[in-house]
């Protein structure tokens, strides 16, 4: 009998090692699903960094040229209005937003080659929705008020509007839209609250982006010729772009472009190639960008005052050397970073922190403030001097004072100082938790 109990029990522990064994091996396979290949990792991209920091500043610049464009639709405008101007503003328009996503995307390759997806999906809701939660209530309502106040469907001050927005609204607010609760939008936020949506959609996609076959086409597309490559990048996104409307096609182009972020990464052959070429893809942006100018100003502007007007096959050709420009603008501008700008300094570790609270303030500022100084009767010169002045000026200061106050560090997206107690950030982060909940939730459903 105790030969038998011996017996079993080695059998019992060979089992146990080879159930361990198998657990082990399942775990392991089921994670190099989900985590990219590290072989050509870098440490850390400097250039998109300051990229990051470049977008943000041309978007306040941008947003403040809203202010003053004609034909493109905004919150409140300016008297001094140009047609001319939205020409400028289509250099960086067709590749603004989507050089933000495809370094979010990146990011995104960079994270998780370094978390795991829990920990990922925790980072990821904390750093986004409790500063959407707190934009979306405190924030972005003054922009509501002034361009409501603009186009005479309010008549009352500040703090009487702020009891009716957070009541039921009593009817005010029926012709406004909402983006998240009833007569809450999300506004210039919107990109939050899709590059968390987006994230968890990633995520899910991981199996299918890290596969092999996935990896061996990006290799095989970054070996083809530079027109192939840019050709086959740029047809999914004009494919988008003549089958979603104007209000609605930014969410499919983000996610596209946040799909082709995760991709590049840190792939050799293509960082390499776009870094050899950068004045074949300047060229080829200028004479993009002059074309498509041409068709802007001859087609585009036209078609708006009197549809129908132009043969459809001529709209195509301008919508695809818009797509055009998309890609272009991005590749160029990876270029010259990569090239240039692939260095750590002071003001880039200091520019990084400022970017999230800046891109949150910056756009109520523009809206209160150009709105102000729109009845001052200043000069054209003056006011958008005073408005790009003021509203940067705005930024710093209330960085400077948001980075002072723990409380309201998380709320713009910026860690806990360190010397905080661990208490008091375990007590912190649950409360958190408990209030990114409710628009975690609603933005899913």
């Amino acid at each position: 009998m105790h030969l038998f109990s011996v017996a079993a029990k080695i059998s019992t522990s060979q089992a146990d090692q080879t159930l361990t064994l198998m657990s082990k091996m399942f775990m392991t396979t089921i994670a190099k699903l989900f985590i990219p290949d590290q072989k050509h990792m870098p440490e850390r991209r400097y250039d998109l960094d300051w990229l990051r920091v470049i977008a943000f500043g041309l978007l306040i610049l941008f947003h403040c040229g809203m202010f003053y464009v004609e034909n493109w639709g905004w919150h409140v405008k300016s008297q001094h209005r140009s047609p001319f101007l939205e020409n400028i503003m289509l250099i960086v328009e067709p590749w603004r937003m989507a050089l933000l996503w495809l370094i979010a995307g990146i990011a995104i390759r960079f994270i998780i080659a370094k978390v795991s997806i829990w920990r990922f999906i925790s980072m990821r809701s904390l750093r986004i929705l409790l500063p959407l939660l707190f934009g979306i209530l405190i924030v972005v309502p003054p922009q509501l008020y002034v361009e409501m106040t603009n186009n005479g469907d309010l008549n009352m001050s500040y703090w009487q509007f702020l009891k009716v927005f957070f009541s039921d609204g009593n009817g005010v607010f029926d012709k406004y839209q909402s983006g998240i609760w009833p007569h809450i939008d999300v506004n210039h936020l919107w990109f939050l609250r899709s590059l968390w949506q987006y994230s968890l959609v990633i995520l899910c996609l991981l199996p299918l982006l890290n596969s092999t076959k996935i990896e061996n086409g990006i290799n095989w597309l970054f070996k083809q010729y530079g027109v192939i490559a840019i050709l086959l990048a740029t047809l999914p996104i004009f494919i988008i772009q003549i089958n979603w409307s104007m209000e609605q096609v930014r969410y499919p182009l983000g996610f596209t472009f946040m799909v082709y972020g995760y991709l590049i990464g840190w792939q050799p052959n293509f960082w390499q190639r776009v870094s050899n070429n950068i004045c074949w893809l300047l060229c080829s942006f200028a004479i993009a960008y002059i074309s498509f100018i041409f068709f802007y100003n001859q087609v585009w502007l036209v078609e708006l005052s009197a549809p129908d007007s132009h043969e459809s096959w001529l709209l195509m050709l301008g919508m695809f050397i818009y797509s055009l420009l998309r890609i272009l603008g991005v590749l160029a501008l990876f270029a010259i970073a990569h090239k240039m700008l692939n260095k750590k300094s002071k003001q880039l570790s200091y520019l990084n922190e400022a970017v999230y609270p800046f891109y949150i303030l910056h756009q109520s500022f523009i809206v209160v403030i150009g709105y102000n100084l729109s009845r001052l009767s200043l000069s054209a010169t003056i006011e958008a001097i005073s408005l790009i002045s003021a509203t940067i000026v705005c930024c710093f200061v209330s960085f400077e004072i948001i980075k002072r106050i723990n409380i309201l560090r998380p709320c713009f997206g910026l860690p806990m100082q360190p010397h905080t107690s661990l208490l008091r950030q375990r007590f912190a982060y649950a409360a958190a938790v408990v209030l990114v909940l409710p628009i975690g939730i609603e933005i899913l459903i």
